[in-house]
C-alpha cells in the first residue's frame, strides 16, 4: 500500500470519529502539515466521502451523512463488539431490528478476517439467548432519533404516554439513554416542568429533533443509570427490609444485583443487607430464593409474610388443603409483581406521570 493509501485510510478512520477535527490536530496524528491534510480532503471528497468544514478558531473537519452509506473502518474489537451485539438484537426488545440484525451480521462476518471470525463464533457458541417473552418494545427509529439528539446535544419534541394513559407534548433536553432489563428510558430535562424527568421510550411517539442547541445541564447523580435507579426506589408504596445472610457478600450481591440491596460484609460467611424499598412480598420472594439461610431484624410484617409464604409452601410440598380450598387460605402473598423497582427480569415497573417517570 502507498504512504497516500495508508495516509488515507488514517484520515477516513480519524474522521469517522462523530467529532469535528481542526486541521492542526489532524496534521499533528498523521505527522504532516495542515496543507497536505486539505489536499487530502479532497480526495476523500473526490471518493464521495462527505466531508464538510467550518471556518473559524473553533472549526475543523468532520465526516457527514451523505446519500449513500461510505463503507467503514473498525479496528479488531470494534469489528467484534458489533458482531456480538448484531446477534443479540438487544435482546428482541427493539421492535423489528431482528431481520435488519441478521442481514448487517451476514455482511459484516463475511468480510471479517478469520481470526476475528473465530472469537465471534467461540462467543456465539458458548452463548446462549434467554427467550425474552412478551413486553413492550421500541421502535429503532425512536432510538436513532433520540440516541442522534443527545449526541447533537438538540432539543427534542414527543408525545408521551403515562402509565395511567394520560397523553402529553413534551420539548426535553435529552441527556443520555438507558437499557435497564428489557425497557430503554431517555433521562432528559422537561423544559415545561423545570425538571429532571425519565421517560419510557416505549410509552413516546413522533418524536423529532427542533434544530435547537442546548448547553449541556449537570444531571443530579453520578450518571443517568444511577439517576434511573433513584427515581425507581421511590416508586409505589414499600419498605426497606434489613436481614443477616450466611453468605459471603459478594455472592449475595451478585445474586440480588446492587440496584435492589446494599450489602455489608460481617464474615467471610455472612453479611448484612438492606434492601430497597419494595413490596413485603417481592421481598420475601427474593430473599427465599436466595439459597442461603437468613435472620430478618425488620420490618417486623416481613417476618409475618415469610411465614404466611412458608406456610403456602409446606401446603403444597405435602399435597394438603388449605381452609379455604385447594389454594390454601387466602392471603397477599405469592410471586406477584410488585410495584417497586425490579423484577423478576431486572425491568422497572412504571410510575406516575408527574412524580418519577415523565
Amino acid at each position: 500500500m502507498s504512504e497516500t493509501s495508508a495516509r488515507l485510510l488514517n484520515l477516513l478512520s480519524l474522521l469517522q470519529t462523530p467529532r469535528e477535527w481542526p486541521g492542526s490536530e489532524l496534521a499533528g496524528r498523521l505527522r504532516v502539515t495542515t496543507r497536505t491534510i486539505r489536499r487530502d480532503i479532497e480526495r476523500l471528497r473526490d471518493l464521495g466521502y462527505p466531508v464538510h468544514a467550518t471556518m473559524g478558531a473553533e472549526g475543523g473537519y468532520r465526516l457527514a451523512a451523505g446519500t449513500a452509506m461510505p463503507p467503514l473502518l473498525l479496528d479488531d474489537e470494534e469489528a467484534v463488539a458489533i458482531a456480538v451485539g448484531l446477534r443479540s438484537t438487544a435482546g428482541h426488545t427493539v421492535d423489528g431490528v431482528e431481520e435488519a440484525s441478521v442481514r448487517a451480521l451476514a455482511k459484516l462476518e463475511q468480510v471479517l478476517p478469520s481470526r476475528l471470525r473465530r472469537r465471534v463464533g467461540a462467543l456465539g457458541t458458548a452463548t446462549v439467548p434467554m427467550p425474552a417473552g412478551d413486553g413492550p418494545t421500541v421502535d429503532p427509529a425512536h432510538l436513532t432519533t433520540l440516541a442522534a439528539a443527545v449526541a447533537n446535544q438538540e432539543r427534542v419534541r414527543f408525545t408521551y404516554r403515562s402509565g395511567d394513559g394520560v397523553g402529553s407534548k413534551r420539548l426535553v433536553e435529552p441527556h443520555r439513554l438507558v437499557a435497564a432489563g428489557r425497557r430503554w428510558y431517555l433521562v432528559a430535562y422537561d423544559e415545561e416542568r423545570a425538571d429532571w424527568r425519565i421517560f419510557r421510550v416505549d410509552r413516546l411517539s413522533s418524536p423529532y429533533p427542533t434544530g435547537v442547541r442546548m448547553t449541556p445541564r449537570e444531571l443530579p447523580a453520578e450518571d443517568a443509570a444511577a439517576f434511573v435507579a433513584e427515581r425507581m426506589q421511590g416508586m409505589g408504596p414499600g419498605c426497606s427490609a434489613v436481614v443477616t445472610v450466611q453468605a459471603p457478600a459478594v455472592e449475595v450481591c451478585d445474586r440480588l444485583g446492587r440496584a435492589a440491596a446494599v450489602v455489608e460484609p460481617l464474615g467471610e460467611r455472612s453479611c448484612r443487607v438492606r434492601t430497597r424499598p419494595d413490596s413485603l412480598e417481592w421481598t420475601a420472594f427474593r430473599l427465599a430464593m436466595l439459597g442461603s439461610e437468613f435472620t430478618v431484624h425488620e420490618p417486623p410484617e416481613l417476618a409475618e409474610c415469610l411465614r404466611r409464604l412458608g406456610g403456602r409452601v409446606l401446603r403444597a410440598a405435602d399435597g394438603t388443603v388449605g381452609p379455604t380450598g385447594p389454594t390454601g387460605p387466602t392471603d397477599p402473598t405469592g410471586p406477584t409483581r410488585p410495584t417497586g423497582p425490579t423484577g423478576a427480569d431486572g425491568t422497572a415497573a412504571g410510575a406516575s406521570p408527574d412524580t418519577q417517570e415523565g
